[in-house]
């Protein structure tokens, strides 16, 4: 219960801060372009606060639903306007008005993007060095001569310090399919380049399966295989598993690590196991059936307990990684771009199938995701609030009617027209819009729903 509030209390801080960025930025260039604004909301329906400040009284409110936000200008389709104050209306403006001010929401998420990217990089943080783990046989790991222990330190001749770069380097690799190389630095010291093979990869693009596709997984501290935490009403519960019990083998299969334990388990959901357990000086034998869940639409095998002791990093293994007030700059422009880039790329394989719409979320997804970053410190939050601002920002730009790029889209025809569009036009776009919103969130809630069944 106190990890659901947290999250959503995270969730609820994130898209309030990314809201307010976005209507800011209508509401700010709608008033330099000397459109008068009647209201700036954050959240829909009943206000819970509200006051009026200004030449031209505009009333500030939060509202009581928080998923969402608008601004209020002067408009005529509104309602009838004062004779005197029509050269201030919304409607009234130019084109190159109104698509500015339109524009503006989008463009204001791209730039705090750039600001939380560069405070996060100004800030810096303790991070894992690129080391690669346990390369699985006959992968395109593999066949590049990948081997566990080597450290990444430039991916196509591009520094890698710690793994969030070489993340940002390999996931738009993934992407596009492409070859990349590797250079390797070996535990005694010497250099080595890979060409790893990327275009040759087969099976659905999925994030969460990056280093499955291919075939090698992150370093990881030697968690032996140690009962921790036993959730309530888990099959290890109800079949006698205690904390601190050592699991010797599953099925007479020698068990040394948590990893080999969980991987053994996931892969036979469903299926009766025989657990050689060393529990003191005494050595017992249970059948445990793992329950079957639903993950990333596959099912698999679940026991319910955590490992007792996760495991310790050596200091070697961690750097701290910063940039300089000035340098941070270009970097989180550059970052931002990359971002960017990889975000619109991912889009449109979701569109001709590439990537599954299950990696559509939705905000229960955004709300675990919020709550996970934020107590993993103020970096990681500040990377999710980054990476999400640009996510809406797109989101915003599609040219939907309803979003921004709706509206922007009627302003390309009207420059091209010479003329408006028809409000019927107008009106049927926006049913439109309604419905492609609503299938969008529909999806959206559905995986969402899908995803917490399956944890």
């Amino acid at each position: 219960m106190l990890e659901f509030a947290y999250f959503t209390l995270a969730f609820l801080v994130a898209i309030s801060i990314l809201i307010a960025v976005h209507e800011f930025g209508h509401f700010w260039v709608a008033k330099k372009l000397g459109v008068k604004v009647l209201r700036y909301s954050l959240g829909f329906g009943r206000p819970i606060w509200r006051t009026v400040r200004g030449p031209d009284r505009t009333e500030y409110v939060i509202a009581a639903l928080p998923l969402g936000g608008y601004v209020q200008m002067l408009d005529e389709k509104d309602g009838e306007v004062k004779e005197a104050e029509k050269p201030r209306a919304f409607n009234r403006q130019p084109v190159w008005k109104r698509f500015s001010i339109v524009a503006a929401g989008p463009a204001f998420n791209f730039l705090f993007a750039i600001v939380a990217f560069w405070l996060m990089f100004v800030i810096g943080t303790n991070a894992l060095k690129p080391v690669i783990g346990e390369v699985a046989k006959n992968s395109p790991a593999a066949v590049a001569g990948l081997q566990s222990e080597h450290e990444i330190i430039a991916i196509n001749d591009e520094p890698t310090p710690v793994w969030e770069v070489a993340m940002g380097r390999l996931l738009p690799a993934v992407v596009d399919r492409e070859s990349i190389r590797l250079t390797l630095r070996s535990p005694s010291g010497s250099v080595s380049q890979h060409q790893l093979p990327l275009d040759q990869i087969d099976g659905e693009l999925d994030p969460d399966n990056l280093f499955e596709l291919i075939g090698f997984e992150p370093w990881r501290p030697r968690v032996e295989a140690q009962v921790g935490q036993i959730l309530e009403g888990s099959p290890a519960e109800r079949a006698g598993l205690q904390k601190g019990d050592r699991i010797l083998a599953i099925d007479e299969q020698q068990i040394e690590l948590f990893t080999d334990m969980s991987e053994y388990v996931r892969q036979r959901p469903g299926v009766p196991l025989e657990f050689r357990i060393a529990r003191g000086d005494s050595v017992l034998n249970l059948t445990i059936t793992p329950r079957m869940v639903e993950h990333e639409g596959k099912s698999v095998g679940q026991l319910g307990i955590g490992a007792l002791n996760p495991g310790n990093i050596p200091d070697d293994m961690v750097v701290y990684y910063d940039y300089s007030v000035p340098g941070a700059v270009g970097k989180a422009i550059t970052q931002t771009g990359d971002m960017t880039l990889l975000t619109l790329k991912m889009l449109g394989k979701l569109v001709t199938g590439d990537i599954s719409v299950k990696n559509l979320s939705g905000p229960i997804n955004i709300a675990r995701h919020a709550g996970l970053s934020a107590s993993a410190g103020i970096n990681r939050f500040l990377n999710f609030l980054a990476i999400v601002s640009i996510s809406l920002g797109i989101l915003n730009l599609l040219p939907i009617p309803m979003l921004d790029g709706g509206h922007l889209l009627f302003y390309f025809v009207e420059i091209f027209k010479g003329s408006p569009v028809s409000e019927q036009t107008e009106i049927t776009g926006r049913m439109i819009g309604i419905f492609l919103l609503i299938m969008l969130m529909g999806l959206a809630f559905y995986n969402d729903i899908m995803r917490f069944v399956g944890n």
